[in-house]
């Protein structure tokens, strides 16, 4: 991206400072590059949100209790997909019994949000229990097993071709917006008893094979470097705030593969500023799609539907509705949090949406 400069134009009717004191209008952020490059405020009349659409450019959604991957009833089955492009997957398990089997993944790094259910999963370098709220991250090529304590588990899986990695937070220091200290690591623990061959499933090149081991993969007594798998719980996020603006998405950014931005809204006092708008404002994502898991929490004291998934293709306008926009300036004193649980993938291909999803005519595009 080239660099960003202070060249701006004002026409017509707007307010001082954008996202503030707009009042009886519609704020519209057009923005380029995420929210990282060139950007227009427009100043409506009306709600840009309210139409319908005909065709794949449209808005989505699911519930994830709607959705039956082949892992809910057989434990030889695997994860549903959902949305796919050139650089990631996105998939949604949920598995009720622990797998027959071990998995090795030489397609891609895979990053799990557990949205319900417990267990743990066993890895080369040892295993990581999970909960609710918790990141699950597999690099490429390690081989794993997901073991299930609480089930059915619901899980939902970004699978990147591209290295998961930590971005850079500019300016912000090492230990924000999380401390290296509270992601956990596996510690070696050798499996003994198992019977001979032991079932590997090997996924290459969008295909599965099969090894069949004389010895247990888990056999590692040690483990050095920065190679790994590792866990990390939503609760340990520290959100990055402004009491007079509230900040984009990409400000909350977890972590970072080619094409991919994997992000956390959390629980968070609201801006206190009079005039600020508290709600995101409507918007079009020019150069990204969006997925959001509604994991839990509420806005405005009303509880956000748990479970809930869904998409907006790059360039469509989205938000909240206007009378929650309306509600938070009325109700102004009511409200000092907002309590949402929100994890938010940003791809920049256009996403393709499984045929589960999908109409017909839009499976066949």
């Amino acid at each position: 991206m080239q660099p960003r400069t202070l060249i701006q134009h004002s026409k017509g009717r707007t307010s001082r400072q954008a996202h503030r004191d707009i009042g009886e209008l519609r704020d519209d952020e057009l923005t380029r590059e995420g929210f990282d490059g060139r950007e227009a405020v427009l100043y409506r009349r009306s709600d840009p949100t309210a139409f319908k659409a005909t065709g794949r450019f449209r808005s989505t959604s699911v519930l994830a209790s709607d959705i039956e991957p082949s892992d809910m009833t057989d434990p030889r089955g695997g994860p549903q997909r959902l949305y796919y492009n050139q650089d990631a997957t996105v998939w949604l398990t949920r598995r009720s019994e622990s797998m027959p089997f071990i998995v090795r993944n030489v397609d891609g790094d895979e990053c799990w949000f557990i949205h319900e259910g417990s267990g743990r999963v066993e890895t080369e370098f040892g295993p990581l229990d999970f909960e609710p709220g918790d990141y699950v991250v597999i690099p490429k090529a390690i081989s794993h097993r997901w073991v299930i304590t609480e089930g059915p588990i619901t899980a939902l899986g970004i699978e990147t071709v591209g290295e998961l990695r930590a971005p850079t937070y500019v300016g912000l220091g090492r230990h924000a917006p999380f401390d290296p200290d509270v992601v956990r690591v596996p510690e070696p623990e050798v499996v003994d008893n198992y019977d001979s061959p032991v079932e590997v499933r090997v996924k290459y090149d969008g295909e599965f094979s099969t090894l069949l081991l004389e010895g247990h993969p888990f056999d590692v007594e040690g483990w050095k470097g920065d190679y790994f798998p590792f866990a990390f719980n939503i609760r340990d996020w520290n959100v990055i705030m402004s009491d007079s603006l509230h900040l984009p998405p990409s400000m909350h950014v977890f972590l970072v593969a080619e094409g991919i931005n994997i992000i956390n809204l959390l629980p968070r006092p609201f801006e206190s500023i009079e005039g600020v708008e508290r709600i995101p404002w409507y918007h079009r994502n020019a150069d990204y799609d969006e997925i959001v898991l509604i994991h839990g929490g509420d806005s405005l004291g009303r509880p956000m539907k748990k479970g809930l998934l869904s998409h907006d293709p790059q360039g469509i306008h989205h938000g909240f509705p206007q009378r929650a926009r309306d509600k938070s300036r009325r109700e102004w004193d009511q409200h000092k949090r907002i309590n949402w649980q929100l994890i938010m993938v940003e791809a920049k291909r256009p996403l393709r949406l499984d045929p589960v999803l999908a109409s017909p005519a839009e499976a066949d595009a």
